[in-house]
């Protein structure tokens, strides 16, 4: 197995971000995010099992409309985030499988804190109605107080959800 290479330069990764974040709002007089694309995902599923259900549940309705998730770009977008980072990886020589976890965590333990952990950010993103990209992305760009707040306390409680995990990790 050969020796990974660095990861890449996070200053020209964040200027890149920058000016994929600049692109959507010329291209698609949008913002980037990654929740929208997962409701998408969802009303597709939705209407595929029961159209007639879909179309008359309000939340389900509004995705549907204007060509549904088909036509909804952030389906894209998330997509191209999954090759990215597939095709990333295997460039630097960092693909593998396997389960990330501390010696003293069992992989059932990793992968039972993971899924929590994806699921209570799920909720935040409804809550917040944003998730963590979009909410720092851009409403950051935009100066958005809330989505400052936001950010500002998402730090401060993964600070504080790091001291109750790190037994996962020692």
């Amino acid at each position: 197995m050969t020796r990974p290479r660095p990861y890449a330069n996070p200053y020209y990764c964040g200027v890149g971000l920058g000016l994929v974040l600049l692109g959507a709002y010329a291209l698609a007089g949008r913002g980037l995010g990654a929740s929208g694309a997962f409701a998408s995902g969802a009303s597709l599923l939705v209407a595929t099992v029961d159209p007639g259900r879909a179309s008359a549940n309000p939340y389900f309705a509004n995705y549907l409309a204007d060509g549904g998730p088909a036509g909804d770009w952030l389906v894209f977008e998330i997509c191209g985030v999954i090759i990215g980072g597939i095709v990333s990886a295997a460039l630097a020589g960092r693909v593998r499988f396997g389960i990330d976890r501390g010696p003293s965590a069992t992989p059932r333990a990793r992968l039972v804190a993971a899924a929590g952990g994806g699921a209570i950010m799920g909720v935040g993103a409804m809550l917040a109605r944003g998730c963590t990209s979009g909410q720092a992305l851009t409403g950051g760009a935009l100066l958005s107080v809330g989505s400052w707040l936001f950010m500002g306390a998402l730090f401060v409680a993964g600070f504080a959800a790091a001291q109750l995990l790190k037994r996962l990790w020692q």
